[in-house]
């Protein structure tokens, strides 16, 4: 258990394209996941019917790809632009 909280707290370099939409790193999976959601609500990318699936912008899909994806599976995409 206290190694997975570790790895939340633990800060991690991000992608330039992920730098774009959260700003500049480093910063914690935490942080990352907040700022996401952050960037999805205030720029109103979630899908009115079904509030799980996140339709990015130009930004946003440079770091997930520009098609629907669920919010489960956006966490796997975002992953990968951490170092």
């Amino acid at each position: 258990m206290a190694g997975k909280n570790n790895a939340l707290q633990k800060p991690v370099n991000l992608s330039s394209d992920l730098e774009n939409v959260v700003g500049k790193g480093p910063m914690t999976r935490a942080q990352v996941t907040s700022k996401v959601w952050e960037y999805i609500k205030g720029n109103n990318l979630q899908d009115s019917q079904d509030k799980r699936m996140i339709n990015p912008d130009a930004k946003l899909g440079a770091v997930i790809g520009t098609a629907q994806i669920s919010m489960f599976k956006m966490t796997a995409a975002v992953s990968k632009h951490l170092t």
